[in-house]
């Protein structure tokens, strides 16, 4: 008789909405707007970096590199957030390359929260925080964002979207050792101001907590408004995580480079992790990487940088996205930043009612109505939520519009949608 097996933590955290959406989406071969990874190809001199990289007469590329960052690579993010924090960095203290963002954040966890640690998220939050937090032994504090109504006649943005300052002060306790920051925010796309800033980093320092700032979307914000960098507010450099994706900074999720920026004190437990886990991460996508990275700091700030370029684009197709989204009766939320825009959906109850006492939210159901009937796929907000507020913010659904091919696509369903809806 074999012998049970006890996996440690895990129970219950093993459920993921995303294998049963991809799933639901590949089934109905929808237009899938769920997923956050764009359809378009990353840009030219990246491409050919990589190709360099790969193809070129420097062999060593094909093999291990330093186990915790590629020098080239560490170098130059040094550079640059060392110009944009304001503060000199170390390379190979100051720095460390991971397998994506999703795997620095697995590091943060694993190095810091221990047995009865509390680790305070803000919701709606990147739905791998809360297992993550559970894997490594600690326990989740929640405190959402909550909206607050727009002017007459206007749609809400993201900043509409606020941290009750007493309610967030109250989550904060001995057993506090860290929150996690999400700005800008996904699903929201909220950018936290320099006050939200600020009232979460008084609250660090007086409670001496620390801070995981996962900012993988900093250079995808809209409008004119500007990303903040928590770690340079007074007090917070020695107490902060920065997690960054190239990914995200670069159209190429499936490269999967991260990294973390912030104090030796902090980094050297996020190396034993790394170095007895992945131990390593791909030489020649770091070195492509470390080139695009190169050429960015060259253009820094000007009209042909990528930095520059791709939120330009992005804010287009965000608007494009809330015209369509309005004429089908959708409010949409306006975001700050970001891939993603979350939309209202409490208008189509009439449409497609509600269930009293279903397990299930509402905007679950709507999209996998929407799935099925529309042939368009969204994530409902309720993904983003802890169990116990699932309900509480269940008639909004996500959609990505860092797409081409699939935005232009999802416009046309959509406007077959308001013409069904004119119809007598």
């Amino acid at each position: 008789m074999s012998r049970p097996v006890q996996a440690r933590r895990l129970e219950g955290i093993d459920k993921n909405i995303w294998v049963e959406f991809v799933k639901l989406a590949a089934t109905y071969s929808t237009v899938n707007l769920g997923q956050g990874f764009p359809d378009f190809p990353p840009p030219d001199f990246l491409k050919e970096a990589f190709s360099r990289a790969v193809s070129g007469e420097k062999h060593t590329l094909h093999q291990y590199t330093r186990a915790f960052g590629h020098p080239p690579l560490v170098k130059i993010l040094a550079q640059l957030f060392g110009k944009l924090l304001g503060r000199e960095l170390d390379p190979m203290t100051n720095v460390m390359v991971t397998v994506g963002a999703y795997q620095a954040l697995f590091c943060c966890f694993q190095a810091f929260i221990e047995e009865g640690d509390e680790v305070i998220i803000i919701e709606p939050f990147f739905d791998c925080y809360e297992p993550m937090v559970k894997m490594a032994g600690g326990t989740p504090v929640y405190i959402p964002l909550r909206p607050k109504a727009p002017k007459e006649g206007k749609l809400m943005s993201s900043a509409d979207w606020q941290l009750d300052p007493a309610e967030l002060a109250s989550k904060f306790s001995e057993q506090t050792k860290a929150i996690v920051l999400n700005s800008p925010n996904n699903p929201l796309g909220k950018v936290f101001s320099r006050g939200e800033l600020e009232l979460i980093a008084d609250l660090c320092v007086k409670h001496d907590a620390l801070c995981i700032s996962d900012e993988v979307y900093e250079w995808l914000v809209y409008d004119g408004k500007e990303h903040i960098r928590i770690a340079s507010l007074p007090g917070m450099w020695d107490r902060t995580v920065i997690v960054g994706s190239a990914g995200k900074t670069f159209s190429i999720t499936g490269w999967k480079v991260g990294w973390t920026v912030g104090p030796n004190r902090l980094l050297q437990h996020l190396r034993t992790v790394h170095q007895n886990s992945v131990y390593h991460c791909a030489t020649a996508a770091q070195d492509a990487v470390a080139q695009g990275f190169q050429r960015e700091l060259e253009r820094y700030g000007k009209p042909d940088s990528y930095f520059v370029q791709l939120p330009r684009e992005l804010q287009q197709k965000r608007d494009q996205l809330i015209q369509s989204l309005v004429a089908v009766g959708m409010k949409p939320i306006i975001p700050e930043g970001t891939y993603f825009l979350v939309a209202d959906i409490s208008e189509f109850k009439s449409e497609v009612p509600d269930v009293p006492d279903s397990d299930e939210p509402y905007d679950s159901r709507f999209a996998k109505w929407m799935v099925k009937n529309k042939g368009l796929a969204a994530i409902p907000l309720s993904a983003f939520y802890c169990g116990a507020h699932k309900d509480n913010y269940n008639s909004f659904i996500r959609f990505c519009f860092a797409k081409d091919a699939t935005l232009k696509a999802a416009d046309d369903i959509l406007q077959r949608w308001k013409l069904e809806k004119a119809a007598p």
